[in-house]
């Protein structure tokens, strides 16, 4: 009787075209500012999983510039605290490029620490999370 069933459904138009809806609705969508100015606004990601390096390094922060796609690899270690990401950050991104207006990241653990909430309000820079 279930196969009769699957087979039914299977060549039946009507059925294929009718689909239930299995996920909860998204919410609006919240287009990103027109961007002005190289630097402006960035994207973070890691990517992690990487065989180690001699410097025990097995993951990168990839740092892109919205506006030209200019990107920075920075070798990290999966293991460094927000704190250490934080200073790494700072010497490698900021040092170079300043004071960001905007800065766009998945809303990873790393990420939502108070720690940077903390960082970024003092240096008056918003954080994004994109949603996957």
């Amino acid at each position: 009787m279930r196969k009769e069933g699957v087979e039914y459904l299977a060549h039946c138009l009507d059925c294929q075209k009718v689909k239930a809806e299995h996920q909860n609705p998204s919410g609006l969508l919240h287009p990103l500012p027109i961007l002005e100015w190289k630097w402006e606004t960035i994207s973070i990601d890691f990517i992690i999983g990487l065989p180690k390096s001699k410097m025990q390094n097995d993951s990168i922060m990839v740092v892109v510039d919205k506006l030209r796609k200019f990107s920075h690899f920075i070798p990290i270690q999966s293991t460094y605290k927000a704190v250490q990401i934080a200073n790494i950050f700072m010497q490698t991104i900021f040092i170079l490029h300043k004071i960001l207006k905007l800065i766009i990241s998945d809303p990873d653990v790393k990420f939502t620490s108070s720690f940077w909430k903390a960082l970024f309000r003092g240096l008056g820079t918003q954080l994004h999370f994109s949603i996957a």
